[in-house]
């Protein structure tokens, strides 16, 4: 079992990882090697013919034949500082970069071998020398990329690199990738930057011009669902079904198939849309989907509110985003000994805003994605739509909402079809551009009737 396994559909990127692990070992110095060169001069031989182990191409649609083994030994220059992880939501752009890191810390026979001590500890987030970047807030913030850039000119503690993992870069402000500029224009000897977003344009020009890119594909729902099962013992068709309504999105179909919060989004979402015929409905629809505690309600609940989740008639007031602030600023005044009643003290008067304003942001992240993904899974039900008025054969995503597609499919037009996928996706665009989420949700919606 090699660290690769779980990179379903991407044999480009896996080769790619491959040629530069193999390229760092040959470079990496006696020095810096110690007591691990032995290990490697061992294998070398059989690494420059590509005799790689079978478990480091299972899942990755390699052969052997198609990694030379004289062509990665030729490839010194295959290794580099800073790497851009691009590729479709959901198709393992952190997962890959992590097995590229992992890959360049093995002490293994092979890269990667997903054995040894190292790479066990880099995919379990548990390496003193990989760091990942990430936020559970709007952006990233500039001050903790400047400390990140401070830590990159240490030199490693245990391995041979320090590495850096930079989840949604497209979370940085140019304001922060300029911070991080300096890094990746003259980075320390053993340190490695690692990007992951979308696009190859969602990063300034200057910081992908010094990136070596690699793009992943979408996997297949197939490929989704055999991992699904083999991992997290998923029963195939369950598996499958997850994987084609979170449209090979890797995360989203596991959280599908595992995690009944996720499935009650999905299922109260598609629900909530077949039972909006009237301006009227779409308006309350619109205070529902807007609502986390109603929409994350499972169906096994027994509450009123998960009852009430497929019926916007039945909405009743949601908790406030100040009530749910008010909850974490006392809980986190607790956590500093204060009394949550009581008078801050100068002395940390400071720390408690800047928590008010993370707990703020943290809010907004939160019911942005919750919002975004509720509209993934309303475009994807047109999408159906549309495929079955076109007659398309072409597999559909919701196929557990056959019924509801097809009824919709013979009361509504071609085009009544796509404008309503084009609602879907201005409404995305306002949410982006801070535009009060329940009146986003609600021109939407009222689209959508019309």
């Amino acid at each position: 079992m090699s660290v690769f396994d779980e990179l379903v559909g991407q044999g480009a990127a896996v080769e790619e990882i491959l040629r530069a692990a193999l390229a760092a070992r040959r470079a990496a110095p006696e020095a810096d090697r110690g007591a691990e060169l032995e290990n490697f001069a061992e294998n070398d031989n059989a690494l420059s013919r590509g005799d790689l182990a079978e478990s480091v191409l299972t899942g990755s649609g390699l052969t052997k034949g198609g990694l030379a083994g004289g062509e990665l030994a030729e490839h010194s220059s295959a290794m580099t500082h800073a790497w851009l992880f691009t590729g479709p939501p959901g198709s393992g752009r952190s997962l890959a970069a992590k097995t590229l890191a992992a890959a360049l810390e093995c002490t293994g026979s092979t890269p990667g071998c997903g054995e040894c001590a190292s790479c066990k500890a880099v995919m379990a987030d548990n390496h003193p020398d990989v760091t990942t970047v990430s936020t559970d807030l709007v952006t990233i913030k500039a001050d903790d990329v400047r400390a990140y850039v401070a830590q990159s000119y240490v030199a490693p503690v245990q391995g041979a690199y320090r590495i850096f993992i930079v989840e949604d870069a497209d979370r940085m402000l140019p304001r922060t990738t300029n911070v991080l500029l300096k890094a990746i224009e003259e980075p320390a000897a053993r340190t490695v930057w690692m990007l992951c977003t979308a696009a190859v344009a969602d990063v300034l020009p200057t910081i992908r011009s010094r990136c070596r890119n690699i793009n992943l594909v979408t996997p297949s729902p197939q490929d989704v669902a055999q991992l699904l099962t083999a991992r997290d013992g998923v029963d195939p068709e369950k598996a499958l079904v997850a994987a084609q309504a979170a449209q090979s999105h890797i995360g989203v179909a596991r959280a599908l198939a595992t995690d009944g919060a996720a499935a009650a989004l999905r299922e109260n979402t598609l629900m909530t849309l077949t039972v909006v015929h009237s301006v009227g409905e779409a308006v309350l629809a619109a205070q529902l989907l807007t609502d986390p505690e109603k929409m994350y309600a499972t169906a096994d609940s027994g509450s009123e509110r998960s009852a009430s989740a497929a019926s916007p008639a039945s909405v009743v007031p949601a908790t406030s985003a100040a009530d749910i602030m008010e909850i974490e600023q006392r809980r986190r005044m607790q956590d500093l000994g204060l009394d949550p009643d009581g008078r801050v003290p100068a002395a940390v008067k400071s720390q408690v805003a800047a928590d008010a304003g993370n707990v703020k942001r943290r809010q907004t992240r939160m019911q942005r994605d919750m919002l975004d993904r509720e509209l993934i899974y309303i475009e994807s039900f047109f999408r159906d739509v549309m495929v079955k008025q076109l007659g398309a054969d072409v597999p559909a995503i919701n196929a557990d909402f056959s019924a509801q597609i097809d009824q919709r499919a013979e009361i509504s037009t071609l085009e009544q079809t796509i404008a309503a996928m084009d609602a879907c996706a201005k409404a995305r665009q306002r949410l982006r551009a801070n535009v009060a989420p329940v009146l986003a949700i609600e021109a939407a919606l009222v689209q959508l009737v019309q």
